[in-house]
């Protein structure tokens, strides 16, 4: 079978894209990408060249601006050219040149679909923009490689997709060495990248001396690799399948929270089930360890995301993920430093101050601060929760307290607690606990000012 052949099989038999498409090719003047332009225009395919220059080889850099300008005009077709100044971004964000390469890369090469769906859009045409990138099997076997000796998970061995989201690689099932075949008999002249000759970066390294070292042993250490690709993900499919029936057995959502019982899921003994769960809410896996520490904690205990925009929560039985910030959530932590807390129900100011004869107004609540310990949790209240008025020596379940103040149902249901350590310390707005009351022997009073939703 023809290269050619193959090419057009592969993009058919995945959907890549069609004939009727419009594609931006990445080139960077190399062999890969110039044998991707090379067969686009014989499979009959509408595409433009975009070309970045990261401006760190010198004259070789012009020198390949040059050369994907004189492409561009041999195939007749629209060619874009981007020069970056790499080494400046990568040392104003701290990262390796290789990451602000690529950093710097897809987000220009995004910028360019974006603005060509608008132009489609703007003439009512239905035709879809795609970003081709030259990797091939060779790439895809190092990038493998690369993952297992960093440290990955289950879909680091998945390898490269040949779709993701607006990029398609449709060069993954064909080896360099058909590639540069390719080139040889088509008559195709390409520019080589000197630093590729150098290890001192991680692929270059693998390509150079790990992958010829191994291949002293296991010369088919490519094929098999790809092979295992393709297992991975048959397997990937499977877990995901489990994952996903566990995740709907265990996670219970309410509004914007995720309830998980503690119990249920620790007795999995499954750190990566754990991590399944978290990972959708911006935790990473060495938080793994935290959250099983997080299930031997008391109730008010909780971690936080390190995008900081979640908390798991242990609540009683309860594992509860919650955004740090939202009207709607039905848990919010109160940290001692906290001086307004917007919730659903409105704002509570807190304060604390010296002891004085406080108002009698059930939307202030003054308590001893010396009984309460922080982080509070400000919730809703739920059956089964019970505390002691105010006045009195025996605990009343919330519920009926509610009952008594005959409040209608609706008017049940935007009742607030505020609890201290499983304690409930108030109910927000009616009344506070008798344990948690000032008396003449409080020195330092913590004052909760309730202002609610008009």
């Amino acid at each position: 079978m023809s290269l050619l052949l193959k090419f057009k099989n592969d993009i058919n038999r995945k959907n890549l894209f069609s004939v009727k498409d419009k594609l931006i090719l990445a080139v960077s003047g190399g062999a890969d990408s110039v044998v991707l332009c090379e067969l686009c225009k014989q499979a009959g395919y509408d595409f433009l060249i975009a070309h970045c220059n990261f401006q760190l080889r010198g004259e070789e850099s012009e020198r390949d601006e040059k050369f994907v300008n004189e492409l561009a005009i041999k195939y007749r077709v629209e060619v874009l050219i981007k020069k970056f100044e790499t080494e400046k971004y990568a040392s104003e964000n701290k990262l390796s040149i290789q990451e602000a390469a690529r950093e710097l890369r897809y987000d220009w090469f995004g910028e360019i679909v974006k603005v060509r769906k608008a132009e489609q859009s703007s003439r009512h045409s239905p035709l879809a923009v795609y970003l081709l990138t030259a990797h091939h099997s060779d790439d895809n076997a190092e990038t493998v490689a690369m993952n297992f000796f960093r440290g990955t998970g289950l879909h680091g061995l998945t390898g490269m997709p040949s779709l993701a989201g607006i990029i398609r690689r449709p060069l993954l099932n064909i080896s360099k060495e058909e590639l540069l075949q390719f080139a040889k008999e088509n008559k195709l002249v390409f520019v080589e990248d000197s630093s590729n000759l150098s290890s001192k970066y991680t692929r270059n390294f693998f390509r150079n001396e790990i992958f010829p070292a191994i291949r002293k042993v296991y010369p088919q250490v490519n094929k098999n690799i790809l092979d295992n690709i393709h297992r991975f993900r048959e397997i990937e499919n499977l877990y995901k399948y489990s994952v996903g029936e566990l995740k709907k057995k265990l996670c219970k959502k309410k509004g914007e929270e995720i309830y998980i019982p503690v119990k249920q899921l620790m007795g999995y003994r499954n750190n990566a089930l754990i991590y399944e769960i978290i990972s959708d809410y911006g935790f990473h896996e060495k938080q793994v360890e935290e959250v099983l520490k997080l299930s031997e904690s008391d109730s008010g205990k909780y971690l936080q995301s390190s995008s900081g925009s979640y908390r798991i929560i242990r609540h009683r039985h309860w594992f509860i993920i919650s955004p740090v910030q939202s009207l709607e959530t039905e848990n919010i932590i109160i940290e001692k430093n906290n001086l307004v807390i917007r919730f659903a129900g409105g704002n509570l100011h807190l304060e604390t101050t010296e002891n004085n004869r406080t108002v009698a107004n059930e939307d202030v609540a003054c308590l001893d601060a010396k009984e309460i310990a922080f982080p509070l949790l400000l919730r809703k209240w739920k059956t089964g929760d019970y505390f002691y008025p105010l006045g009195m020596k025996k605990k009343k379940k919330i519920n009926r307290f509610l009952i008594d103040l005959k409040l209608s149902i609706s008017e049940k249901e935007k009742v607030w607690v505020v609890e201290s350590h499983q304690r409930i310390i108030w109910v927000v707005g009616y009344r506070i606990d008798e344990r948690f009351k000032v008396t003449e022997k409080t020195k330092s009073v913590l004052k909760f000012t309730f202002s609610a939703n008009k």
